[in-house]
């Protein structure tokens, strides 16, 4: 299926030949390669030349997948496919010891709001100290490029998912005041198609003979396709200078009802569309700003970048560091070290 008939839009198109000037004959490092974003962004790159590419996901079975695509093209490739964890600082540490990336893709994360949840440990321990253990060994090595994937669900945070990104965000948007590694920040919305998406879970739903459930009937979010976004992704490796945070031109917000009422309408189904009502820290509308006036351009018109102020580590590392360190699923604590970072935090499901 076409999903960009779902959007009633056409396709984002980006050149990525400048790009291709910077990755090509360049030591590439995606994590979380094997994951609906990775593994484009893993494809998107193959097609660039770098000279290694390094393929690190903890998800065995959709390693190999992307193993055995790759291979079919080009059997000869440079490419390293490693498993393992970015929480586990001693084998992120050998990764780069051993391969040295110069460019890192960095989309590794738990990205399931409602999970998260019900499992806010998990979340702070990959979400934020996984990206502070590949930042950490991106300086120490001599990275050039450290491109952090994040999410429109940093933004005024209602849920730990969103919170934790955010955190991640603001580590990151802090290391360019000492370093010499660029860090830069991308930020979008809802990917169709990704796993654990609307559109798979619907499409499931329609063809069990189910009704299609939707959270609340205003519902809305911003959405694009999986090779859009990781397009602009890589697009950002040729404005960054390091600091930003990118959003993506997204168009105008979808609601899921009329999303819903699209896939029925396109696969020519009768199926009944039903309220189940929010889940836990889920908002009724996503935001791609904290202030939608402090915005500035770039030389893509798709892209712009939000125009905040520098984030000092000083202020931040302290809380972090004591979130980092908690190793139960205690709520209390958890809410209130990272109401000690982002005041605008609010978590309705305690």
């Amino acid at each position: 299926m076409d999903l960009n008939l779902l959007l009633n839009r056409e396709p984002i198109n980006v050149d990525l030949s400048d790009s291709k000037k910077i990755i090509e004959d360049k030591r590439v490092l995606v994590t979380g390669g094997a994951g609906s974003i990775g593994s484009e962004l893993v494809r998107q790159v193959f097609d660039l030349s770098p000279s290694l590419l390094i393929i690190f996901d903890n998800a065995e079975s959709s390693l190999f997948h992307i193993e055995q695509e790759l291979k079919e093209l080009n059997p000869s490739f440079p490419i390293k496919y490693i498993i393992g964890d970015i929480k586990n600082e001693d084998r992120v540490e050998e990764v780069f010891e051993n391969y040295r990336p110069q460019i890192i893709f960095h989309a590794a994360a738990y990205k399931h709001v409602p999970m998260m949840e019900s499992n806010p440990i998990e979340a702070i321990k990959t979400n934020i100290g996984g990206t502070i253990t590949l930042a950490n060994c991106a300086i120490k090595y001599r990275t050039e490029r450290f491109i952090m994937v994040s999410t429109d669900k940093a933004v005024n945070p209602s849920s730990i998912m969103g919170a934790t990104k955010r955190i991640a965000e603001m580590y990151v948007k802090a290391l360019n005041e000492d370093t010499k590694t660029k860090f830069i920040i991308t930020r979008f919305g809802n990917v169709l198609g990704s796993v654990g998406s609307v559109i798979p879970t619907f499409l499931k739903q329609i063809e069990s003979g189910k009704p299609i459930w939707v959270t609340h009937k205003e519902t809305t979010r911003y959405f694009m396709t999986i090779p859009e976004a990781s397009k602009l992704i890589i697009k950002a490796v040729t404005l960054g200078e390091g600091g930003e945070i990118f959003m993506f031109d997204m168009g105008e917000p979808v609601k899921i009802m009329d999303l819903a009422k699209s896939l029925i309408r396109l696969l020519a189904s009768d199926t009944e569309i039903k309220i189940s009502g929010l889940r836990p820290g889920e908002k009724i509308h996503e935001e791609l700003l904290y202030d939608k006036e402090k915005t500035r351009e770039t030389t893509d018109q798709r892209i712009v970048i939000a125009n905040e102020g520098p984030i000092k580590m000083v202020d931040i590392i302290d809380p972090i560091i004591k979130l980092t360190k908690l190793r139960r699923n205690d709520n209390i604590a958890i809410v209130e070290i990272i109401k000690e970072i982002l005041p605008e935090y609010k978590r309705p499901n305690i």
